[in-house]
């Protein structure tokens, strides 16, 4: 059984008294995964036991990815979202607990394949601060690792919970297909923001959506408070990737590399920005789309000089504000509150 909620909520109160936003945020967060802590620990052994069914060395690669660990915060949004109308400890839980597990999982081994793909895509070197698979194993390897992944996901899906079949091939041709446009902005430099807006919702946010919804649709939620998970989902995506897009420019203790989707050339909300009346910028941005490393610095001063990270910030702390009022149409519940503290300590790593 999972830990009573009063343990959480006293973690959380006792983390209100930290100094410093990394380590409130590490608190805050960690008091969510104390709470679902026995469910988590049956996600990392799905996730474990799946990358060792593939063949060497692509087994290898899957798990060097896997063991890197992370927040988890797909997983954690998918099982609170069923406890939203499932209460802890009771008999209706226990019977969806194994399909809660099983499609926890499926929601990270799938953003671990994307991971391992975008890192061949954007010629990664390093990710949560080690060196990418593409790296270690080849990018053959990292492509055929989360290829495998993809199919174990849909291969548990099918198993577990084959009603949402649908939902997680549609997911799936979202998130390829703002992979796509992603990759043809590299070489557009006037990537508009609706644009943009339209790769985050669909390679970031539609994942996060798939999880809040399977969640719920798992517990027997009603079709209204599925739709609430959803928006909350996708409103937390938006979130999620905007607070990645500034922290790109002043890091902090996250484990992303300062100015990474810089060099790689990826256009972020704040680039997107900081060139529309900025001719120079996009000149740079151009050099630097043909081999120019040299002017990432340059680069960064300019977004950096624009303000460009203070109006996506401000974006991100609204679009949080909305995945929290998403979550008024749902029944009070301890779930309820800890999707709260989720989404709110997104927004908190940028402070």
């Amino acid at each position: 059984m999972t830990l009573p909620i009063e343990s959480a909520l006293n973690v959380l109160s006792a983390a209100g008294r930290s100094r410093g936003a990394d380590e409130l945020v590490e608190r805050r967060i960690g008091a969510v995964q104390t709470f679902l802590a026995e469910d988590l620990l049956a996600v990392e052994r799905v996730l474990g036991d799946t990358s060792d069914q593939a063949s060497r060395p692509a087994a290898d690669a899957a798990r060097h990815l896997v063991d890197q660990g992370g927040k988890r915060v797909r997983p954690m949004a998918l099982l609170l979202g069923a406890r939203c109308f499932v209460q802890e400890g009771s008999e209706a839980l226990e019977r969806i607990r194994r399909p809660l597990i099983e499609m926890a999982a499926v929601v990270e081994l799938v953003h671990s394949a994307t991971l391992l793909h975008d890192d061949v895509v954007d010629e990664g070197m390093e990710r949560r601060g080690s060196i990418t698979a593409r790296r270690r194993y080849g990018n053959g390897i990292s492509v055929l690792a989360g290829d495998f992944l993809l199919v174990q996901a849909l291969e548990r899906t099918g198993r577990h919970a084959p009603a949402l079949l649908g939902d997680l091939i549609q997911t799936l041709g979202r998130l390829v297909d703002g992979e796509i446009v992603q990759l043809r902005g590299r070489s557009e430099l006037d990537a508009s923001e609706e644009t943009y807006l339209r790769i985050l919702s669909d390679k970031t946010a539609s994942l996060f959506v798939f999880a809040t919804r399977a969640g719920a649709l798992l517990a027997g939620a009603s079709p209204a408070h599925v739709d609430a998970l959803a928006s909350y989902g996708e409103s937390l995506g938006v979130a999620f990737q905007l607070v990645d897009d500034v922290l790109d420019y002043s890091g902090g203790n996250t484990g992303k590399n300062l100015f990474a989707d810089v060099v790689e050339g990826k256009m972020t909300l704040p680039l997107v920005l900081a060139m529309k009346d900025d001719a120079a910028l996009r000149e740079l941005v151009r050099e630097l789309h043909q081999g120019r490393q040299e002017n990432v610095p340059r680069i960064v001063e300019r977004v950096l000089a624009s303000g460009a990270c203070d109006t996506v910030r401000k974006r991100a702390q609204n679009v949080t504000q909305s995945a929290e009022r998403a979550l008024e149409a749902l029944p009070q519940s301890p779930a309820r509150t800890l999707l709260s503290v989720v989404a709110s300590e997104m927004t908190r790593r940028m402070s």
